[in-house]
């Protein structure tokens, strides 16, 4: 999950032996990346809002949510990103990551028409949805944006190229080289007022 600044510092602080500041205790919906949380879903009846959300304790590297938030989700909404914030309005933004809680993979990308992207250990298949995020220390190549779904438009091995619509209809090109992190994406479109229960969030910082 790409976490906001604010989530950052209070992680470095409390390696330090600091106390944290504020503490994430809801989840939320989003229709599209946001490095500030906008793009929450909104309206509904029954209205969509907020839900708490607790986690367990760290191990491994990770932190697993141990309850399963069931949120209101309006007719004619896309949920693609899931939010953390300290209150159940405004508050501490946290961050946000990509619907379906897939595995996160470092990638690198060499300047080429379409960008060829590398990422180890992965294993993705042509029409797969995935997103990047610059990561620690990293820039994305230009050509990409973060947080925007693609489509992966050829694959070998853990090697592939991206497209912005299905079937490889529109590659992406890349005009400069960089890395980050790249992961699935399950978006869910509501075409009727429904229910959308988050089974699983894990907090991994990469």
């Amino acid at each position: 999950m790409p976490f906001s600044t604010t989530g950052l510092n209070q992680m470095l602080d409390a390696l330090a032996g600091g106390t944290p500041t504020t503490t994430i205790a809801f989840a939320s919906l989003h229709t599209a990346f946001s490095a500030t949380g906008l793009s929450e879903v909104t309206g509904g009846s029954p209205a969509y809002a907020r839900k708490a959300i607790t986690f367990a304790a760290a191990s491994g590297g990770s932190k697993a949510s141990s309850t399963q938030p069931v949120f209101d989700v309006p007719a004619l909404t896309t949920v693609a990103y899931v939010g953390l914030w300290q209150l159940v309005s405004g508050g501490t933004f946290a961050g946000m990551g990509a619907n379906g809680g897939a595995t996160q993979f470092g990638f690198t990308c060499t300047l080429a028409s379409p960008g060829s992207f590398t990422a180890p250990s992965s294993a993705y298949s042509v029409n797969d949805t995935v997103v990047l995020f610059p990561g620690a220390g990293a820039t994305l190549p230009t050509g990409t944006a973060a947080g925007t779904v693609y489509y992966i438009g050829t694959v070998t091995g853990s090697v592939f190229t991206l497209s912005t619509t299905l079937a490889n209809a529109n590659p992406v090109n890349t005009s400069t080289v960089g890395a980050g992190i790249v992961q699935k994406i399950t978006t869910e479109t509501f075409n009727a007022q429904g229910t959308f229960t988050l089974s699983a969030d894990t907090l991994t910082i990469v």
